[in-house]
């Protein structure tokens, strides 16, 4: 038989939830059983059938129980007995569930082909349960016993050895804290010692104290470069123009006014 792939397109499921034919619809009507249930039968979900109490989960009905009245394979709900509601016009009519929502809390087993699905339940062997295998070890308390054992009572010359040890273990870290100051001593009188030694600062005399004047910066112009006076020679003289006699200026005749015209004159 040929393999089918999962299909994980919401559409796709939809569309074959839809479409499945009855003995698929049965299937998908499967509810969970009670813990007592599981023990006794072996199984932890069945299809809920007419009959078989049940007991809501979730929703608003949470917590009540009642028979199956009626399973409606074509919407995937059931009915139970006393879940009812009034509608506008005042009849009451039955609330319908999903089976996944309910528990199922007793079993009607008058088909005998249910019953015997139930039987074959039981009689499958259940999981074995993984035996770790036990590993040899000696037991806890014989070796406790073995290491606690009485200890003889102490001798007088073995306490005297044991105070003077305790006492020669304690004049150690009196002598290496003696010798820890020493060096801190020695390190802290070097630095005097040094400062001794430098020489004396001579101090400042007037002259020094006095801040010096800062020097005027002047920019030295460059030096003019000497033009040599050289004396042009015969050829290099411009020739001279020629002066031309300056014309007279012609003066302009004055105007006779209009009394000097009358006169004659």
């Amino acid at each position: 038989m040929q393999a089918t792939k999962r299909i994980k397109k919401p559409g796709k499921q939809r569309k074959l939830l839809y479409n499945a034919p009855a003995h698929l619809r049965h299937k998908l009507m499967a509810a969970p059983l009670s813990p007592q249930l599981i023990t006794s039968k072996g199984a932890k979900t069945l299809p809920v059938r007419k009959g078989d109490t049940v007991r809501i989960m979730r929703g608003d009905h949470k917590g009540f129980e009642g028979k199956i009245s009626r399973v409606d394979l074509k919407n995937y709900r059931i009915y139970v007995e006393g879940l009812t509601r009034e509608k506008v016009d005042g009849t009451a009519i039955f609330v319908p569930v999903h089976p996944s929502k309910v528990m199922i809390k007793n079993l009607n087993l008058d088909d005998k082909w249910r019953k015997v699905i139930v039987e074959r339940k039981e009689e499958l062997p259940k999981k074995e349960e993984k035996v770790e295998k036990a590993v040899e070890k000696p037991p806890k308390k014989a070796e406790k016993a073995e290491k606690v054992t009485r200890k003889p009572p102490a001798k007088a010359a073995e306490v005297k050895e044991a105070k003077e040890v305790k006492e020669v273990v304690e004049e150690k870290p009196v002598e290496v804290k003696e010798k820890v100051v020493e060096a801190k001593v020695a390190i802290e009188e070097k630095p005097k010692e040094m400062k001794l030694k430098a020489k004396p600062t001579k101090a400042p005399t007037k002259a020094q104290k006095k801040p010096k004047a800062r020097k005027k910066m002047v920019r030295k112009k460059p030096a003019a470069k000497k033009k040599k006076e050289e004396k042009p020679t015969e050829e290099e003289k411009p020739a001279k123009k020629e002066e031309k006699p300056k014309a007279a200026k012609r003066t302009r005749a004055k105007r006779k006014t209009a009394s000097e015209k009358e006169g004659g004159t």
